[in-house]
């Protein structure tokens, strides 16, 4: 018969411990955190929301020089970086949406333009004044204009229809804005988004911020 075991004393195996993993180091947290957090910004910029900086006077007096922008780049469809297909069409692209997109003459820039014609419109521009389909378009509060009119596309333009797939797109600040009226169509696969807000504002040349813009929705 086996000897009485001391009260309080509990078996051998009850006492058997297993090791206790590592303890990550601080630095490799950090890392694996930046690391996530990394990876989640560039899935989101990829297919959801993009940042874009105003550069030019083209979007005059819509954009000014030095906002930065907000794109909605699930709105027209999932599309594929480098190769440009869509995967999913949720909507398309309507007259007077301001879009950015790949500028068809140089890819790898980027342009931001206001949509004038979607398929199947007729476009053109008589001494500056915009027709569609044939009727003048009426009041286009957005839209510049700071120089007489004269001969050739920029103020006399067309008539134009808009291919399937395409559409055609012009800056608001007409007078100076290269645009559909010079090197033609934006094809659908070429659109990235929509812009949407001013998140951000900066006058560079009087280096101050513009505060009352920030949060502005674009339209």
């Amino acid at each position: 018969m086996s000897a009485p075991r001391p009260q309080g004393v509990k078996s051998s195996r009850a006492e058997e411990v297993r090791p206790v993993a590592k303890a990550k180091s601080t630095f490799r947290e950090y890392a694996e955190a930046l690391f996530v957090a990394l990876a989640l910004a560039l899935f989101i910029r990829t297919f959801f929301v993009q940042a874009f900086k105003i550069p030019s006077g083209s979007m005059l007096e819509t954009l000014q020089i030095g906002d930065h922008l907000l794109v909605n780049k699930l709105l027209y469809g999932l599309r594929i970086p480098v190769y440009g297909t869509r995967l999913f069409s949720y909507f398309k692209p309507e007259r007077g949406d301001i879009i950015v997109f790949v500028y068809p003459e140089d890819r790898e820039k980027d342009f931001i333009k206001r949509v004038i014609g979607i398929p199947g419109d007729e476009i053109e521009i008589r001494d500056k004044k915009l027709f569609r389909n044939g009727q003048p378009v009426g009041d286009e509060p957005y839209a510049r204009y700071a120089e007489p009119a004269e001969p050739g596309p920029r103020d006399n333009f067309g008539p134009v229809t808009v291919p399937d797939g395409n559409v055609f797109v012009m800056g608001d600040n007409r007078d100076h804005s290269f645009d559909s009226r010079f090197w033609g169509f934006v094809p659908y696969e070429d659109i990235k988004g929509k812009a949407f807000v001013i998140y951000w504002s900066w006058d560079g040349d009087d280096g101050w911020v513009r505060w009352a813009r920030l949060g502005k929705l674009v339209h």
